[in-house]
């Protein structure tokens, strides 16, 4: 089998996994100290929303990879096919299930002219923050078990654990 879709499968899971742990832990902070709190939360959901676009792209590609991969007889792909999962579900429910009740508060807020700090809404607006961000911070700790757990090399259909032909 070729490389190639093993070298794209790795691809992929970097830029997922490295785009997450930028945006998550580095970026978004960081236009928490240098911002006034509402334009911060407003940047924030922007970049928020393009990293979970991109990790619906590269989960699916992943996982199509990852199932062609296995079809050929790479094996290790098996496991992580179910990481490259877990990630994508945590996408899906931590942003696109809770973002659009969180945004319909921010505009809620918006609308009575009100910071949504100050707003009725702050309550429950914190409630979903803290759900999906459990839900982001469960997707870079599988994201990192999975770039960990990548295969170095593809093994032959009929190699055994060390790559050496049995």
């Amino acid at each position: 089998m070729s490389s190639a879709p093993h070298r794209v499968f790795r691809l992929l899971v970097l830029i997922w996994v490295g785009s997450a742990l930028t945006i998550g832990y580095v970026v978004a902070p960081t236009l928490f100290t240098m911002l006034e709190p509402s334009m911060a939360g407003n940047l924030a959901a922007r970049l928020f929303r393009i990293e979970a676009f991109v990790g619906v792209v590269c989960g699916i590609l992943s996982l199509a990879l990852g199932n062609r991969l296995v079809r050929g007889g790479a094996s290790d792909y098996r496991r992580l096919r179910w990481l490259v999962v877990g990630m994508l579900l945590c996408v899906l429910i931590g942003y696109f299930a809770l973002q659009p009740f969180m945004d319909a508060l921010r505009e809620a807020a918006r609308a009575a002219g009100l910071d949504l700090a100050h707003s009725p809404y702050a309550a429950r607006f914190g409630l979903l923050h803290g759900v999906a961000t459990v839900f982001y911070v469960a997707e870079t700790l599988l994201g990192l078990v999975l770039a960990w757990m990548l295969p170095t090399q593809i093994r032959p259909r009929d190699a055994g654990p060390t790559g050496m032909a049995v």
